[in-house]
């Protein structure tokens, strides 16, 4: 039986690998122009896939014209001189052509072209609105255009170049699972696929996607677990006669709201603040608490989505129902408080990847 597999993704910080100052400085930059290259040439390959889907409601054009986005080589009524896919490609590879690396335009166009295809019925529903892209957009890259890829033993650093330029990873107390999988990459017991490379403020951050194996439990599709996701308690599950729940209104809410709170004496303080760079510099501790607010809730609805997912292994739960849950969002965005300090998307979408992971069939009524 085939094992089935999942793409997990880890967010590590490079450095480039390069001892001159100037020579970085010169690299950095070439980064920072193939990341507004891939900002123009993903808004410019949404917009003609879109104009291609619509040419059927252009009404207005004569009743003898006879369409099918093909090539016209293989479809007698094909309107396009090569293959869909390749039309976009070559778009944005003639209008960037020696700028950027056409092997990360064409990873941005496949990736484009598979999101869009995926969105697709949510566009024509209005679901859904056309994506719409930023300059901070990260520029994708095949695991083919690494080479060199090893540990330093000495720097305690992996090492790889992309395109010529040389980078290390930087780890530092990290006490997740990365430097185990780049091990496991290197052994060849996992392999990486199409991952990104994303620049923030003046950081590059590597997000490597890998291809691991689905773990492996011993569970029964016919028992079912009945979650319950609420403010007071962030998860109540049942399985049988077995019920806990997991987490408590005061253990979420206390550190978050203290965070608010000192968030807005910074605000109130930030009047008073040193200038001299603009609002920046005057609202920097205000940013800060920012800052911990999204690390301290995105790591307890980690903790929380956990606690649930071991809940349902322990007692081979093989499906979990969320039980509920469109009501509670609809009462939810009644009350102030509870949408602004609760996040049921968030961890909804924690839970839904873990029990992917674990091989749990998720339901959400």
């Amino acid at each position: 039986m085939k094992t089935k597999t999942l793409s997990l993704t880890r967010k590590i910080q490079l450095n480039i690998d390069l001892p001159d100052y100037e020579a970085r400085k010169e690299a950095m930059a070439k980064l920072y122009d193939w990341q507004y290259c891939c900002f123009k040439a993903a808004n410019i390959i949404v917009t003609h896939l879109y104009c291609q889907e619509m040419i059927k409601e252009f009404v207005y054009l004569t009743e003898d014209i006879q369409y099918k986005l093909a090539d016209v080589k293989k479809h007698e009524n094909g309107i396009l001189n090569r293959s869909r896919i390749n039309s976009t490609y070559r778009v944005v590879s003639d209008r960037f052509k020696g700028q950027i690396p056409t092997d990360i335009l064409s990873s941005l166009n496949k990736n484009l072209e598979s999101s869009f295809n995926k969105d697709r019925p949510k566009y024509w529903s209005g679901e859904r609105s056309l994506k719409n892209f930023r300059r901070d957009i990260g520029f994708p890259f095949d695991p083919r255009c690494m080479w060199g890829f090893k540990y330093d033993e000495d720097r305690k650093a992996f090492c790889f170049r992309l395109f010529q330029i040389p980078f290390c990873t930087y780890l530092g107390g990290d006490f997740s699972d990365k430097r185990s999988l780049l091990h496991r990459v290197l052994k060849g017991e996992t392999r990486l696929r199409t991952s990104e490379i994303k620049l923030k403020d003046g950081k590059i951050f590597w997000l490597a996607v890998f291809d691991i194996e689905q773990e492996q439990h011993t569970l029964k599709p016919q028992v079912v677990a009945e979650a319950s996701l609420s403010l007071e308690y962030p998860i109540t599950v049942k399985i049988g006669s077995s019920r806990t729940a997991i987490g408590t209104k005061e253990e979420f809410l206390y550190r978050r709201l203290a965070i608010q709170a000192a968030r807005k004496r910074a605000l109130d303080g930030s009047t008073y603040s040193r200038g001299g760079h603009g609002r920046k510099r005057k609202l920097k501790a205000v940013y800060k608490f920012n800052e911990k607010e999204i690390n301290y809730v995105n790591q307890r609805l980690h903790v929380y989505s956990r606690k649930l997912i071991d809940f349902c292994v322990k007692h081979q739960a093989g499906t979990l129902i969320l039980l509920n849950q469109e009501a509670k969002i609809e009462a939810a965005q009644e009350q102030p408080f509870v949408l602004g300090n609760w996040n049921y998307y968030e961890l909804t979408k924690k839970i839904k990847y873990k029990a992917k992971k674990a091989g749990i069939e998720l339901l959400i009524d």
